[in-house]
């Protein structure tokens, strides 16, 4: 079958060198809509995501696309005991967990593994967990993401589990809302994401969408980033972690609309597609949890 367990899971998926400087962490910023509200320019809050100053700050999510920052082809799909195909698989979750604020520049090695295959009867889910250190073995971040495959589940295995993060019955303790530019995902790209699905009307046509879709994780930066303006003070230095469910497409022009809620030492939020018509309220993210 093209996905076989015993193979895949536990496997060493591989080891990846990689560095980044500061120049990739602007990029990376302006790529999830940082500066693009008026005035953001001259703001000095805003400035710590897009200005190479003294006061350049990371956010957390950039750890997950740094050690594929400078890579020009589509993502490879080569995991161990897995054939499946790009047009296949969506984003299913995501996590960050960060032991200090990232530095702007750095180099790092990253050593990632498959953890679970999940079978969904008519999907499949395939978990990795990846490790980033620094040259002096020091641990820098953990992440833990899963993809979707799309027909390539049925063959009688384990289907996981998961908890749904509830949010509070009450009032958001912030609401934003965020407008995708429309060349959002051409721009989110060049942070090494070059998946047709996401500039290639042909291919996402082919995949089942209308048009090209936003990436999951620029969606995810997003909201970490309005998230943290929103209820820290737009200060990354105090965000540990951030976890994500993919659940549901954004496409660009749209608007996104993050509520967030303090609960328990943690901020937890949803993001739905803003607007008119059947995609108001259309999910965005679900089960986020920032960690502080």
């Amino acid at each position: 079958m093209p996905i076989d367990p015993s193979v895949a899971i536990g496997a060493h998926v591989g080891t990846t060198e990689f560095s980044w400087t500061a120049s990739d962490v602007l990029l990376y910023h302006l790529g999830i809509g940082a500066g693009a509200r008026p005035g953001d320019h001259v703001d000095p809050g805003a400035l710590r995501y897009t200005f190479d100053g003294p006061s350049l700050q990371v956010l957390p999510s950039f750890g997950v696309v740094a050690p594929t920052f400078h890579m020009t082809d589509p993502p490879p799909l080569d995991l161990p005991g897995c054939d499946i195909n790009l047009a296949q698989v969506v984003h299913g979750s995501q996590s960050i967990e960060v032991t200090a604020p990232l530095p702007t520049s750095g180099t790092a090695t990253l050593e990632t593994t498959l953890t679970d295959v999940w079978d969904k009867g008519k999907a499949a889910v395939i978990w990795q967990e990846g490790v980033a250190t620094a040259p002096s073995g020091e641990e820098l971040w953990r992440v833990r993401s899963s993809i979707f495959v799309r027909g390539e589940g049925g063959w009688g295995g384990e289907r996981g589990s998961s908890e749904p993060v509830a949010v509070p019955d009450r009032a958001p303790d912030a609401e934003t809302t965020y407008a995708v530019t429309p060349q959002q995902a051409l721009l989110y790209r060049l942070c090494g994401d070059r998946n047709p699905l996401h500039a290639d009307p042909d291919f996402a046509k082919a995949a089942g969408f209308p048009a090209p879709i936003l990436h999951g994780l620029c969606s995810y930066g997003i909201v970490l980033r309005e998230l943290t303006d929103a209820l820290l003070d737009g200060d990354a230095t105090v965000v540990r972690g951030f976890s994500a469910r993919f659940a549901g497409v954004v496409f660009p022009g749209e608007t996104i609309r993050v509520r967030g809620w303090r609960e328990d030492g943690r901020v937890v939020a949803s993001a739905t597609v803003a607007g008119e018509g059947e995609r108001d309220g259309a999910p965005v993210l679900a089960d986020c949890v920032l960690s502080l």
